[in-house]
Parts: structure tokens; sequence; C-alpha cells
């Protein structure tokens, strides 16, 4: 174990991380590539400033730790720093993917898995170009601070990714289907659930034409929904941004109306996925967060430092992409609670609207914008034909008070590739989700 400074917070997290990577394109292996990063993050905090060091020479992680402590001001009183008094001294092992470790999987049952899955793609007429990709990371950690926190966690995921064009329509279709699980045994067997989205998307780019620009209603898929509320409100509630900003932080004062009375938005390390967080890189605890609850702004994701400039309290959301970074204020899983509605009732009192079931990317703060991938009329209540759509839009302020049904389930959807970015840490795993919902007054491209 480490000797931490006195009168000094620190703390060390080291991160080992495998990771596995096959691709094809068009027929022809391109990558086989399997990788092993052992690395530490270290940090000193004296009251004022905090002391950072990143480091792969785990032998000497003790000197640096050393010269850190060189740098700062000893301070009798650190156990009384607002700040230190918000990190959790939390102790644990909680390696939950030890018994199915994809590091234990041969390369060769991997490339096979993505091999059944390739004919898919490959052997479909319609489709010119296609690429297919197996993926996977295990990351194991371990955190200790000079308060007595002692953690030791895990968390893998594996996926199969297909993208194609579909070349057969007026215009090239792009196209993606993926399976995203965190065991190796459950990517197997999927060959009919993905070639039923891949026929889909044929049946789209066959017969979609171009939406009549508008106004309309929307029904967004949990999908959608998910990226509407991650890009829309998502990083707004990230804390560290309305830090040094008067206007922001009386624009969003907690308690504030900001959305229908049904909306609920949360963020959650908890459920299992790609924003799986059981402790974050302060050794916070997850915890799932109500961001709106009944419509009103009910709370924001912190850490330590951010909890105690705001008069808050910690949320398990200080995460860094790894071991070379310091902690930011970042989401995890995000998502709309769901309602009591089913889809067919969100359906229903709709004359004319707009079905998004899935996107290609989105973003937004005070307005936001999703480009869909698919999307269908609403006609009189009933799914009608498929419609291509540049983009939908609109202020985010108001279209949260816009939303007027949701179904009763919502779903968390893990992201197989990609992640957030934020300033120059990109990409973190997140995951995003929610609910069917049904939002008027939306601007349709």
């Amino acid at each position: 174990m480490y000797q931490f400074p006195q009168n000094l917070y620190a703390d060390v997290r080291i991160e080992d991380v495998s990771q596995t990577a096959i691709s094809y394109e068009n027929g022809s292996l391109i990558q086989n590539r399997t990788s092993h990063e052992v690395g530490a993050f270290l940090r000193v905090w004296d009251g004022v400033r905090w002391y950072y060091s990143a480091t792969t020479d785990l032998a000497n992680i003790q000197e640096e730790l050393d010269n850190l402590a060189a740098l700062a001001a000893p301070n009798p009183e650190i156990s009384k720093d607002p700040v230190v008094q918000q990190f959790e001294v939390n102790r644990d092992v909680c390696l939950k993917y030890r018994d199915t470790d994809i590091r234990e999987i041969r390369n060769q049952e991997k490339l096979e898995l993505l091999q059944s899955y390739l004919p898919l793609v490959s052997e479909v007429p319609e489709i010119t170009e296609w690429s297919g990709s197996y993926l996977d990371t295990y990351t194991e950690k371990k955190f200790w601070s000079s308060l007595g926190a002692d953690l030791h966690f895990d968390y893998q995921r594996a996926s199969v990714v297909l993208d194609f064009t579909i070349g057969s329509g007026s215009v090239p279709q792009p196209g993606r289907v993926h399976v995203y699980e965190q065991h190796f045994s459950s990517l197997k067997n999927r060959h009919d659930q993905l070639k039923q989205k891949i026929h889909q998307h044929l049946d789209y780019a066959a017969r979609a034409v171009p939406v009549e620009p508008g106004t309309y209603t929307c029904v967004l898929s949990p999908t959608v929904a998910g990226v509407f509320a991650h890009e829309s409100f998502g990083h707004k509630s990230e804390s560290d941004l309305m830090l040094g900003s008067e206007t922001m932080m009386q624009e969003w004062a907690l308690g504030t109306k900001v959305g229908s009375d049904i909306l609920n938005i949360l963020d959650s390390g908890v459920p299992e996925g790609s924003g799986y967080v059981p402790y974050d890189d302060e050794g916070t605890k997850a915890k799932t967060n109500y961001l709106i609850k009944n419509g009103v702004l009910a709370g924001r994701l912190h850490s330590a430092s951010t909890a105690v400039a705001l008069g808050e309290q910690v949320t398990g959301n200080a995460r860094a992409m790894d071991f070379s970074y310091e902690p930011l204020v970042r989401m995890t899983s995000t998502y709309i609670g769901g309602g009591e509605d089913t889809f067919e009732e969100l359906l229903a009192p709709i004359k004319l609207g707009v079905y998004i079931a899935e996107f290609k990317h989105g973003s937004g703060m005070s307005t936001f914008t999703i480009a869909p991938s698919l999307a269908y009329m609403i006609r009189e209540g009933k799914l009608a034909e498929p419609v291509r759509v540049s983009v939908i839009t609109g202020n985010v302020m108001h279209t949260l008070h816009e939303i007027d049904g949701l179904s009763k389930d919502e779903t968390i959807c893990s992201m197989s590739t990609g992640g957030c970015g934020k300033m120059e840490q990109w990409p973190l795993r997140v995951a995003f989700g929610g609910p069917y919902v049904r939002v008027r007054n939306i601007q349709v491209q």
C-alpha cells in the first residue's frame, strides 16, 4: 500500500484495460488487434489547488506521489476542507465479470463469431459497401485515497457492429445494426434479430420519400428520446459548465419549472451497459439522480469540487476517459422516465405526425438537432410511409414543455462504438434511453 502524504489529501487510481478489435471491410480483414495497457493517475490536494500526474511506471507510483506532495503546501486543517469532506470513503471489491472474463475467450473464437455475421450484409445484392467489426473491452480499476478508500472493481463490454450502404434506392442509404452485451456468450445466435433490422433498412431505402418540411407532433423511439435527453439536457446538468456563469446559475436554479408535469430525466451509473459506473473516479458510489422530476429542475451532476462550489452533494459523476486524464463532471446513463401509455396509445390521437425510429447523430444545448436515419409518417394514428428527414430541431426549453405522452417502459440503450465528448476527453462510455416519447411542435426538415 502507498504511504500517503501528511496534511494533504491524495488518491491513486490504477486502470488495467484489455481490448480486442477485429474488422472486415468489403470482404477483407483489415484489423485483428489485441491491446493491453496499465496506468495510474495520481492527485494531491492542499485545499488551494490540485496537483496531477499520470504514469505507466507502476513501480514508481510512490515516488510520483511524493513528488506531487513536495509541490503542495502542507495543510494541517486539510480534513476540514469542504472538498475533502465531500469525498466518500468506500471500501469494496466488486468484480462482476471475473467469471465471464472476456480476456479468456480465444481470438479465433471472436474472429469466427464476427465471420458468422458477415453474410448478413455481404450476401445482400442491394448493399454496395459494408464493414463488420467485433469489439470488446475489459477494464479493471483500483482506487485508494488518503482518507481510507479502497476499491477494486471491473466492467466489460462486447459488441458486433455491421455498417453498410444500400445503393438500390433513389439515394444511397447508410445503415448500421449492432449487438451490445456484457458477456461474449450473449453475442451468439443473434442473426435473426440483425437480419430483421437490416431488412427494415432495405425497405426504408426502397420506399422512403422526402418529408414535407413543417411543424409536427413527433414520437421518438427510446433510443432517440435518450439522445434528446443526453444532448439537450444532460450536458446542461454537468455542473462544471455553469461555474462562473451567473446567468446560467440563475436560469438553472433548483426548483425551477423547466418541462411538462409528466417529464422525469434521470442519470445513473447503476444499470448495466455502456453507462455502468459502480464507483466514479473519485471513489463515489453510483447513484440514481433526478435531473428533472415532474417537470421541475431537481438536481445536477457533480464532482466533489463542483458540489462544494454550488453547495450541493456529490452524485457519482466525476469521470475520466482513462488514466491519462483528470476526472470531469460527466454523464453515465441518462434517460427519460416512463409514463402510462402504450406505443399505440401515443400514436392514436395524431392526425399527421412523424415517428423517429433511429438516429445518425445529435447535438444540442439551447437548441437541439437530431439527424434521423429511419423515420415514418404518422397518419390518423397509424404508422404510414417511410420518409427521409434531414433533421428535427427545436428550442430545448420550449420542447421540454411540449412533451405530452410517455410509454410505460423505458429502455436504456448502450453504445457499441464512440461515446460522449467533453473538452479533450473523447470518447467516454455513456448510455441513454427512455420510453417512447410524444412531443408537439417539432420542426422537421
